[in-house]
């Protein structure tokens, strides 16, 4: 009990504080290590981010043949290790934005200070809470089309959602796979026009009204079907090998919005091209920033954006002392 609360009065004073352990986390600790700013990762509670609850990853340059994403975020981590980069496990559960050093505690135990910070802390796909749909995550049941959907080419898949965002993701399943079926609770979609109407001119996307989704379906080798229920009561057994939600992201941003200025759906917003956030020496990287391009790849460049956005800002710091 001693030892307890001598930790949590003692404060820890560092250099660049990175918070999130995705891509866009361990190529900022990869840069910021390398500029000498000594950074601290806090990993959060997924380690490694949602690549890690994806399947094989083809589309990162450097990997020719695929990668798991649990394998290359592990060598992302040894990577910001050989550098010189803290990778620590916790969360950042307290921040205070207002004042400088920026506060932090982790795990409400470790109070840290910092002169920079990088939030990248991404953001979370929307599912649909059913306990079949957590069963055949990454066997079947997916958040990203773009990321996943080469895995079911040729084969037949749903997309569960009716605003944009779910036309893009139909579209995207249509060239690579047999049929499509859009799964949509309401009797009109939300979507553009422009949208709608390129998911009606496409031949092997049909569009199932008025339902919501049941149960999925599956065996010991992953999804073999979805369970509808149509308005009216009526059930209907559509067999898919791909199950993909479309129905919003939500980015992990809530610890720091009474600070950093926000969109509408939460996402933090960024200076012009760069990193930089409203409150001077406070970054953002990857998903927790981004509500359009989502991928692996574009989180990796924004981390190494901030990482140097966050060099130059102590740079001036160290200048003016």
């Amino acid at each position: 009990m001693i030892q307890s609360l001598l930790v949590r009065v003692m404060k820890e004073h560092i250099k660049c504080l990175i918070i999130g352990s995705g891509p866009a986390g361990y190529s900022a600790a990869i840069y910021a290590a390398r500029a000498g700013l000594m950074p601290v990762v806090y990993e959060g509670i997924q380690p490694g981010g949602q690549l890690t609850i994806t399947t094989e990853i083809e589309n990162f340059p450097g990997y020719p043949q695929g990668v798991s994403g649990n394998v290359m975020m592990d060598e992302l981590k040894i990577q910001a290790q050989r550098f010189g980069s803290e990778v620590r496990s916790g969360c950042v559960t307290k921040a205070n934005l207002g004042i400088y050093p920026f506060l932090f505690t982790v795990d409400d135990l470790i109070e840290i200070e910092a002169d920079s910070v990088i939030i990248a802390t991404g953001a979370s796909a929307r599912y649909l809470g059913l306990p079949s749909e957590e069963r055949y995550k990454g066997q079947g049941v997916s958040a990203c089309a773009t990321c996943d959907g080469f895995f079911y080419r040729g084969k037949d898949v749903a997309v569960v959602g009716g605003g944009d965002t779910a036309c893009e993701e139909a579209l995207y399943l249509a060239g690579l796979c047999k049929k499509v079926y859009m799964i949509v609770r309401r009797d009109v979609l939300r979507a553009s026009s422009a949208m709608q109407e390129r998911v009606m001119r496409c031949a092997n996307i049909e569009i199932v009204w008025e339902c919501t989704t049941q149960e999925l379906l599956g065996d010991e080798h992953g999804l073999t079907g979805v369970r509808l229920l149509h308005r009216n009561g009526s059930k209907l057994d559509i067999p898919v090998f791909g199950f993909f939600l479309a129905i919003g992201h939500h980015p992990n941003s809530e610890l720091f919005s009474p600070w950093v200025n926000i969109n509408k759906d939460g996402y933090i917003l960024t200076e012009g091209k760069s990193s930089k956030t409203n409150v001077s020496g406070v970054f953002a990287a990857g998903d927790v920033q981004d509500p359009y391009y989502r991928q692996a790849i574009t989180a990796a460049g924004s981390g190494c954006m901030a990482a140097l956005d966050a060099e130059r800002f102590l740079s001036e710091i160290l200048s003016k002392k």
